[in-house]
């Protein structure tokens, strides 16, 4: 179980600043959602957590600086699940899945037992057996990027960090990604930082959220107080109604404008 803290990260491309100033604590065990439109740094951000961009500011996890520490403590601390990843079509889903081990062993080891029976049992779950033995050029879009979550859930991190996790998956996927993701936080005190573009879903699973818009958090706090018609039309520019419903679900439906 481990916290992740922002402070005041800021991302630069060049000489436009598409992160400003972002700050945030997510607690050990809580769930964090990004919403906003295209163009808003939430990808940014995600990968300055990671370490891809460079970046102002602090990322601490438990306190700590995450870049204080080596390349592959930091993997195994944080796993990242990234919009668009590249995968080497030769390498079949169960090879793929099992390099989320990779922080867990040394340059001359192999899989133990234990590393074995954690792939299996992601595998299982995400009902990718059909998978496992073909190769990933020969495989959906939507069964690639469930392979890519099973590969960051084999990393056992106590941080999780997805851009737009669900985005090739049909709703069944969706539901059953999403839902592993939260037993395994229920389970393991599992960390989450997450972009989502379907503001139901991201209001489902997040404990909070964090909207932003171009690169300035301009709203934060409780699914239900963010998620406003009036905030999601000054932001999006788009016409919604928004209900809860008797279990405390979000709900945000788009409304066609009047003919």
């Amino acid at each position: 179980m481990s916290s992740l803290e922002l402070r005041g990260v800021t991302v630069q491309y060049h000489k436009r600043q598409v992160v400003r100033d972002f700050s945030c604590l997510v607690p050990s065990g809580g769930w964090l959602g990004l919403i906003g439109p295209n163009g808003a740094g939430k990808s940014s951000l995600l990968r300055a957590i990671v370490g891809i961009v460079a970046h102002g500011g602090e990322v601490l996890v438990d306190g700590a600086p995450l870049s204080l520490r080596s390349r592959s403590r930091r993997a195994s601390i944080v796993a990242y699940v990234p919009q668009e990843p590249v995968l080497p079509e030769e390498m079949t889903g169960h090879e793929y899945v099992s390099l989320g081990r990779t922080p867990h062993i040394g340059y001359f080891g192999s899989p133990s037992k234990h590393d074995r029976a954690m792939v299996d049992d992601i595998i299982d779950r995400l009902e990718l057996g059909a998978c496992a033995a073909r190769r990933l050029g020969a495989l959906s879009g939507g069964e690639r990027q469930r392979l890519v979550i099973a590969r960051a859930l084999a990393t056992e991190a106590a941080i999780l960090v997805l851009d737009e996790p669900t985005s090739a998956l049909d709703i069944g996927h969706q539901q059953q990604a999403l839902e592993l993701v939260s037993r395994l936080r229920r389970d393991h005190g599992l960390t989450v930082i997450s972009a989502m573009h379907d503001l139901t879903l991201a209001g489902m699973y997040s404990d909070s959220l964090a909207l932003m818009h171009e690169g300035t958090v301009v709203a934060q706090g409780d699914v239900v107080d963010v998620l406003s018609a009036e905030t999601l039309a000054e932001f999006y520019g788009v016409r919604v109604t928004v209900h809860r419903e008797d279990d405390g679900t979000v709900v945000v439906v788009p409304r066609r404008e009047q003919m």
